[in-house]
């Protein structure tokens, strides 16, 4: 992945693994979490914490070469560019080829790059091009990535497991937050950031190997073969003829141009220079960040169907008074539990959104509608961070967290009196 950026449930809220069956493509009994699952999940789980250690890294390495939001925002703007026109070729490819090997290579490429960008920050001959150069190649990367990441969860899975499947891997992406950024703030003050680099790049090793021992894709029958095969047009019809998709892809959307520029642009600026904290703070306040993300996703695991409206709403209540927190705080624990209770309904909401959008896709088509809804974040982000880092240079990041809260909250509630989302069973 690009650089972004354990809750204990009652017994009964996750059944044991022996109590869960369901019949696979060929049609005999299968449980969940079964072996190739939970293999890809430990691999994920590797490669994600080096992957936030990176992000940590590279966000101080930044901050140490510029103090301009602007400056900052044009490294994701480099990466969403390539996403923006090669993510939908990434779905189809997704659809009718391997996803084991597509994932591979990209595993491969992103290797590459973190061991050229450590090299250049431990000969301290690192420059903004250079970030801009890498960030760029990996969004290329990433174009192929994220769409068949997306739809080989549910593969793994099964249909019957989906929204599970998605809590678990979701649950994993964000259980690394608290490890990954905590260790790379760690590694930076007593090794130098290039440590985190050169770990992160050995991280994809474990899931390269992973990925070799997945079992390939059970072919279907004529007809869904030939959907699969079929071009990026029944994708966007399946959403558009789906109003509780189409509303969380929107959401998601509201979320990139109004939540995401602060979590992955604004926050190291925030703590070197609003908040003047050090490198090691500065992962903590990611560590408080990424407890408030698991626990969103542990939330999603343990949550009815019938309880997924009232805690959208809620999540999106806890997004703007966790962003107007943020505007107005000061010292360390106070944006600390902010950051906690933010990150808590960033992950709540934008989880269940991406568990309707996938529990609503037919499967044959699911790279495609994965490829679309990713669009709604690696493609608007590159502009919204611009936009949200030059707003920041003149209005400081105070008063653009204020005005994020503002415009979130419209949005947001426009868009679930007009979706309904969660109120309605998932497609067949």
């Amino acid at each position: 992945m690009t650089a972004p950026c354990k809750f204990v449930l009652p017994s009964a809220a996750v059944p044991r693994h022996s109590e869960i069956s369901l019949s696979d493509a060929t049609g005999q009994p299968s449980r969940f979490p079964n072996g190739p699952f939970l293999r890809y999940i430990v691999g994920e789980g590797v490669s994600m914490t080096g992957t936030w250690m990176q992000a940590m890294a590279q966000g101080w390495v930044m901050a140490g070469l510029t103090s301009s939001g602007q400056a900052m925002a044009w490294v994701h703007f480099a990466g969403g560019i390539p996403m923006i026109a090669l993510t939908l070729v990434g779905g189809l490819c997704a659809d009718r080829f391997d996803k084991r090997r597509i994932l591979q290579v990209c595993q491969a490429v992103q290797i590459l790059l973190a061991l050229w960008i450590g090299s250049l920050v431990g000969s301290e001959q690192v420059a903004i091009w250079h970030v801009v150069v890498a960030a760029a190649l990996l969004g290329v990367a990433a174009a192929f990535e994220m769409p068949a990441a997306a739809a080989i969860v549910p593969e793994l899975s099964g249909r019957e497991h989906v929204a599970r499947a998605i809590a678990i891997d979701r649950a994993v992406f964000h259980g690394t937050r608290l490890i990954g950024p905590a260790l790379a703030g760690t590694l930076v003050g007593r090794f130098g950031a290039e440590s985190a680099f050169y770990l992160n790049a050995l991280s994809f090793v474990v899931l390269m190997l992973v990925l070799a021992t997945l079992p390939p894709r059970v072919k279907g029958d004529a007809e869904h073969e030939r959907r699969r095969m079929a071009g990026m047009a029944e994708g966007i019809r399946h959403l558009r003829s789906d109003r509780p998709s189409l509303a969380m892809v929107a959401m998601l959307s509201a979320n990139t141009l109004c939540v995401f520029p602060v979590m992955i642009v604004l926050l190291p600026l925030y703590g070197k220079h609003t908040l003047e904290v050090s490198a090691a703070a500065m992962g903590w306040l990611m560590f408080a960040s990424g407890v408030g993300s698991l626990l969103g996703s542990l939330l999603i695991m343990a949550l009815p169907v019938a309880r997924r409206g009232p805690v959208i709403v809620g999540s999106l209540a806890l997004i703007c008074a966790g962003l107007v927190s943020l505007s107005l705080a000061g010292g360390f624990w106070w944006p600390a539990v902010t950051l906690l209770l933010l990150s808590l309904g960033v992950s709540t909401l934008v989880g269940l959104a991406n568990t309707i959008v996938q529990e609503r896709s037919p499967e044959e088509i699911r790279g495609r509608v994965s490829a679309i809804s990713g669009l709604s974040f690696f493609g608007l982000l590159p502009f919204a961070a611009v936009a949200m880092g030059t707003v920041a240079d003149f209005a400081g990041i105070r008063g653009t967290l204020l005005g994020a809260a503002c415009v979130y909250a419209v949005v947001g509630v426009a868009l679930l009196l007009w979706g309904r989302p969660g109120s309605e069973p998932a497609a067949q």
